[in-house]
């Protein structure tokens, strides 16, 4: 990720409807004190972390998101979320249960990076899992 030769996306359903369409979440990330798994904003401690984000869709107060990491951190997308406002549906440890998803609507659809041999990029993806699919 370092090296931008190795690119995630993300596909994710979040609460509401985002404001804007587009945009780019830079807010550093660090471990929550006291936890040993929750992450928080935090701009005197947190390491870098960047997020770009396209609005896919928005319809009855879900909004549909693409998101590509410029950065890794741990619960990257999820804190960024968060911190906008709209957390993603059914995440309990930043946001709330669901009755519409027993999990995280968040799907990692693409990885793109350049084979160390080869030199050849490749590009895998992945369908979007059918309890996801209720939101388009």
């Amino acid at each position: 990720m370092k090296t931008k030769e190795f690119k995630k996306e993300y596909i994710a359903v979040l609460q509401g409807n985002l404001e804007n369409i587009r945009g780019i979440i830079d807010a550093p990330i660090t471990r929550k004190e006291d936890s040993i798994i929750e992450r928080c904003i935090d701009f005197e401690k947190g390491d870098i972390a960047i997020t770009h984000y396209e609005t896919i869709k928005i319809k009855n107060g879900y909004s549909i998101v693409h998101f590509i990491l410029e950065t890794g951190r741990t619960h990257q997308i999820r804190v960024h979320s968060a911190y906008i406002g709209h957390p993603i549906v059914g995440d309990t440890l930043y946001g709330s249960e669901s009755e519409l998803i027993s999990r995280q609507a968040l799907h990692a659809y693409k990885v793109r990076f350049i084979h160390p041999i080869t030199h050849h990029e490749f590009v895998l993806e992945s369908e979007i899992p059918k309890d996801m699919r209720i939101f388009f």
